[in-house]
């Protein structure tokens, strides 16, 4: 049996990869890794540490925002926030915590700084035990305890063929692990070296493969879920098609861990390509880049495996703050297409036809193609390192949302002459080729006023165009209240119902996700 060791950013966290292999008909496909779930962190008598993207706490090594140096507020004081009746944690539940997962409790006030703030600097809670379960079983026991308690309980990840992995594994350090086995994981995020897939699966991210491989809803065959009161549900199965029942693992997915504790994922792994081209345009319009996305699809057809869109705004970004060059000259939209195919010839061959048509008829006006992974992952971190430009240019408003492909930029537009000078920069760029727009403005400071010139703005804007308010990002804490604008009444009703449920005590991931009624 191969035993080889992946270790995470934390020093007291090992992640112990253990593989067996089974046979899939002719394949033979990876079906087993394994490594911790994600940390709880304990709530103490103030409100909860909210994080801004769905409970995740990437902790990048690159977070010094332009506001880094400031300390960011308590969140019970920027929001009205009221704390719910759980009880304290005392001595003795810090001595059973102990018990459980000794040496893996910490109450160290320089360790509990780092995990109360989100790496956006945007929110701070007031959580004062940090627990680091590393199997299922110390999850159950923890959280069998904790409801009986009355503590509530705040899951946390990254803090940003058939593979079976714990929910603490590191989403780049997967893929490379099925990448040597001739596999790639179906999901990619710019977040990828830090966020956990236990996190990825928990808000159902979307990323820069949906496209091509479709939504976690899709690929994610199973999993495995430690419940409020402690009971561990194992739907962990590998089949492809199983029609008996509910599908209870889509209850999980999405949910941000307010349902259950996600600690193992099955998780479907497609194959890895053998021919993988970049290609880097400039367009002169939005009209542009639509046209681009239609001719692309007719063109480039099975091997089209991304379509990403950033405007110029995004560009200026990432070069004056991260010093990244513009490969081509300087335009007021750029797209980056990937095709992902088996045979290297014939993949450029259509990648060529259709550069050359786009360029001829004027969509495209200059542009570059990578084929060496280099290359590739140099032009990938001019979109990739957006969200790490914005943050350092100030505080940072974050708007996640879907809208019809023809609508896309147009709110942009409207958020832009809106605001005029009260904001710094209002950029948007995201995954054309699945509607989603990540609409970000930033300001020199965080500003009530600026908040309520956006809010609920942008989101009155997309329910009119018949989007959604969270495209792949989740509601969590700052954009609970406003899942009215893309969900009716009743099916608030439903998942408040399917939540008291099996959180009867409210004590998974409290003012999270649903309305602050729910809790």
């Amino acid at each position: 049996m191969i035993t080889p060791f992946i270790f995470t950013r934390h020093p007291a966290w090992r992640l112990g990869v253990f593989t067996r292999w089974r046979g899939k008909g002719h394949e033979r496909t990876l079906a087993g890794i394994a490594g911790p779930p994600t940390p709880l962190v304990m709530k103490g008598k103030s409100p909860p540490r909210a994080c801004g993207v769905a409970g995740i706490l990437p902790q990048r090594a690159f977070c010094r925002t332009a506001a880094g140096a400031q300390e960011v507020m308590l969140t019970r004081e920027r929001y009205p926030v009221r704390r719910l009746p759980f009880a304290e944690v005392s001595k003795e539940d810090l001595a059973f915590f102990e018990r459980v997962i000794p040496g893996r409790v910490s109450t160290d006030p320089q360790e509990l700084k780092r995990v109360n703030v989100d790496w956006l600097r945007m929110v701070r809670g007031c959580s004062k035990v940090l627990l680091k379960p590393k199997t299922t079983e110390e999850v159950s026991q923890i959280l069998g305890y904790c409801n009986k308690r009355n503590l509530a309980v705040n899951p946390q990840g990254g803090n940003t063929g058939i593979l079976i992995c714990q929910a603490g594994c590191i989403l780049e350090q997967l893929n490379q692990y099925v990448e040597e086995r001739d596999f790639i994981m179906p999901l990619d995020l710019g977040a990828k070296g830090s966020c956990h897939i236990g996190g990825n699966v928990a808000t159902n991210a979307g990323g820069l493969r949906l496209l091509r491989y479709g939504s976690l809803r899709g690929t994610v065959l199973g999993l495995e879920v430690v419940l409020a009161d402690g009971l561990v549900l194992d739907c962990l199965t590998s089949l492809r098609k199983d029609n008996t029942g509910y599908d209870l693992k889509q209850l999980f997915i999405g949910s941000e861990g307010t349902l259950g504790i996600i600690t193992a994922i099955s998780i479907l792994c497609p194959r890895k390509p053998q021919a993988v081209n970049l290609a880097f345009l400039g367009c002169p319009g939005f009209a542009e880049v639509l046209k681009t996305f239609s001719t692309c699809k007719g063109m480039l057809g099975e091997i089209l495996s991304a379509y990403e869109f950033m405007d110029d705004q995004c560009m200026q970004l990432v070069e004056n703050h991260l010093r990244l060059s513009n490969p081509v000259r300087e335009n007021p939209f750029y797209v980056l297409i990937e095709t992902s195919g088996s045979d290297t010839a014939h993949d450029e061959e259509k990648l060529n036809n259709f550069l050359e048509q786009v360029m001829s008829s004027g969509l495209v006006t200059d542009g570059t193609v990578a084929t060496d992974n280099t290359k590739i992952k140099m032009l990938w971190s001019l979109r990739e390192r957006i969200t790490e430009a914005l943050s350092r240019d100030g505080y940072v408003y974050k708007y996640d949302i879907s809208l019809p492909v023809e609508k896309l930029y147009d709110i942009v537009l409207d958020v832009r002459s809106r605001l005029g000078q009260s904001a710094k920069s209002v950029v948007g760029y995201g995954h054309l080729g699945d509607g989603n727009l990540h609409l970000n403005v930033t300001a020199e400071s965080y500003s009530s006023s600026l908040l309520k010139a956006i809010e609920p703005y942008v989101y009155e804007w997309t329910a009119r165009h018949h989007g959604s308010v969270s495209a792949e990002h989740g509601l969590g804490f700052k954009k609970k209240d406003f899942i009215g604008y893309s969900k009716p009444p009743e099916a608030i009703l439903l998942m408040q119902q399917i939540k008291g449920m099996l959180d009867p005590k409210g004590i998974l991931n409290p003012y999270k996700t649903l309305p602050s009624t729910s809790s």
